[in-house]
């Protein structure tokens, strides 16, 4: 099957600490005015991406997986991941704080969850002024003090904050405890797994009165309670070019600024391609078809590829490979 560069219908999630920007920033399909996240791509159970550009259209990415894995994915992705889609990718636009929270590691993951870990990065895409984020703690701190500090509700105490502004990128391993502040617009990547430590929610309460559920107790065992300064991105920005960001087990980002077209061979790259388009706009071509991109939204161009032609007058693309 010739595999052309496809695109997916985001799916959608109103979350109680969500806004506007995806409709009015990023043009996203949206009546409501507390829509959180647009998930881009996904594989997880329940909200399986469905294509939506080309004579595929309405395909599941799921059926794609199955009928043409190796084609999609990649020799190497299949033989690790096997027919699930090893990768998550959203915009996520808060207008209120998110929750405190943290992710497990593989291993607890999968011993608790039978769920893979969730390591992330963020590419901050648009932020109001004073912005922050919450990443980590202030301190090295003991578990007893963390425990005390729920108790007594004096966690942020214990919290770094960071001012952000667009371009700004981190990557979150798990364990880190974090939140995305208020009026932050962003594009994540992140391990395929939905499994997610709530420690503190300022109190918030739903539309019908309750408050939502706290995972204090799972959290404890899988937080990194050191102070670590390892989480702030530090990459170049040469246009033209392909700027390395992040480079980890689960998956590999770079940063382009294109002024002209680019070619790249995929020839050798036994990896999918995923561009996220965060500024301006291209046409992406492999061997098989052409899709227009413009910012807000993705493509995935499959590992039968053997070239991307990218033609852009300004854009701004994250690209994503395992």
């Amino acid at each position: 099957m010739n595999l052309y560069p496809l695109k997916f219908k985001p799916i959608l999630k109103e979350r109680l600490w969500g806004g506007t920007k995806l409709k009015e920033v990023l043009n996203k399909p949206i009546d409501s005015d507390i829509t959180g996240e647009s998930w881009e791509l996904s594989g997880v159970a329940g909200d399986i991406s469905e294509i939506s550009n080309g004579n595929l259209e309405g395909t599941s990415l799921q059926e794609l997986m199955d009928s043409q894995g190796e084609a999609l994915l990649g020799k190497s992705v299949v033989e690790r991941f096997g027919k699930e889609f090893p990768i998550l990718i959203k915009f996520i636009d808060a207008k209120q704080d998110l929750s405190i929270q943290l992710h497990p590691n593989d291993e607890l993951a999968k011993k608790r969850h039978n769920s893979f870990g969730k390591t992330e990065m963020w590419y901050i895409m648009d932020a109001d002024p004073g912005a922050k984020l919450i990443v980590g703690f202030n301190k090295d701190v003991e578990k007893q003090e963390y425990v005390k500090s729920i108790e007594d509700g004096t966690l942020t105490d214990l919290m770094n904050y960071e001012e952000v502004s667009e371009g700004d990128t981190f990557f979150i391993n798990t364990g880190k405890i974090h939140a995305i502040g208020a009026g932050v617009l962003l594009a994540e990547i992140q391990q395929t797994s939905d499994i997610t430590y709530r420690v503190f929610d300022f109190n918030r309460k739903d539309k019908d009165g309750n408050l939502r559920e706290l995972h204090t107790g799972l959290a404890v065992d899988a937080i990194d309670y050191k102070k670590k300064d390892d989480f702030k991105v530090d990459y170049p920005k040469n246009k033209g070019e392909t700027n390395p960001m992040v480079d980890c087990p689960y998956f590999k980002t770079n940063f382009l600024e294109l002024i002209q077209p680019l070619k790249q061979n995929l020839s050798e790259r036994d990896s999918f391609t995923i561009y996220m388009c965060v500024g301006g706009g291209a046409t992406i071509t492999n061997d098989w078809g052409s899709t227009e991109i413009r910012k807000g939204e993705t493509v995935l161009v499959p590992a039968s590829s053997t070239y991307v032609d990218i033609s852009a007058q300004k854009a701004k693309l994250l690209e994503v490979t395992i």
